[in-house]
């Protein structure tokens, strides 16, 4: 387990910087000059979002990219082309430590300050908020490089209209910030000056909320993707998700009623 320290960083990568800040952890992914991920930084991010879902005190998480100028490139092609895989080792979570790590029942919000293409759109789509910057931009060029946006070919097209996820993954063509949040998968467009303190207000809030809550939402939600509406609905209602199951035995769920019949705020203890 990585040892945290409590407003401070660890280094367990040269080019990933961590902050915990009470139950807020954040990423920052800090490889000069575009942010790009080679497969020991892929490593690094999956043994970091990895402890912070294994950590009961930890409930929100953050990640942003150094500078102004990008958020993440994607996948290292200058690494690559010195021996980097594709399909190489990119360690627990897959390429960027997000989007294959099993049971990740906390929020993660996606602060984009810059340039988010390749991998670093589907790291991003790996998040459940994104809050980006009036200057950034979007794309999936790896249709220029010969090679495949995999983990966006499956997510894009569920997220956005088909036609529009096809003409980013079959042309590669760039995206201003104003049309991502007009097809829905940006969030909030922020002067980039205010956006991380747009992102810490949103990670504040969802900090003093229910965390069996969010797990359960979490969990629902993944599951059901791959299910009919009346087969995840039997799940939840016979509690054969662990994450319900939990809630409904808590005593969250009950300060919840309570906190209601009483009129005031809950307080919540992740029990």
């Amino acid at each position: 387990m990585l040892s945290y320290a409590e407003g401070g960083s660890i280094g367990v990568s040269d080019y990933v910087r961590t902050r915990r800040d009470g139950a807020v952890l954040e990423v920052v992914i800090d490889r000069p000059k575009a942010n790009a991920i080679d497969l020991a930084t892929s490593r690094a991010m999956g043994l970091i979002f990895r402890d912070f879902r294994d950590d009961p005190e930890l409930r929100v998480a953050i990640i942003s990219g150094a500078g102004e100028k990008f958020f993440c490139a994607g996948w290292d092609l200058k690494a690559a082309a010195s021996g980097d895989a594709v399909d190489g080792d990119y360690g627990v979570g897959g390429f960027g430590g997000l989007q294959e790590l099993r049971d990740l029942n906390k929020p993660v919000i996606c602060a984009v300050n810059g340039l988010c293409c390749g991998g670093g759109l589907e790291i991003a789509l790996s998040t459940d908020l994104i809050i980006a910057a009036e200057h950034a931009t979007f794309a999936l060029p790896e249709i220029r490089s010969g090679t495949v946006a995999d983990a966006a070919s499956i997510k894009l097209p569920k997220r956005i209209p088909y036609h529009i996820a096809m003409d980013m993954l079959l042309t590669g063509r760039w995206l201003d910030v104003h049309e991502a949040h007009r097809w829905g998968f940006v969030n909030e467009v922020v002067p980039a000056e205010r956006l991380m303190e747009r992102a810490w207000e949103l990670a504040r809030l969802l900090e003093s909320g229910p965390p069996l809550v969010y797990a359960a939402i979490k969990e629902i939600v993944r599951e059901a993707e791959g299910s009919t509406f009346q087969t995840a609905m039997n799940k939840i209602t016979k509690r054969q998700f662990a994450t319900v199951d939990r809630l409904y035995s808590s005593e969250d769920q009950l300060e919840g009623a309570r906190a209601f019949a009483e009129k005031r705020s809950p307080i919540w203890k992740g029990r």
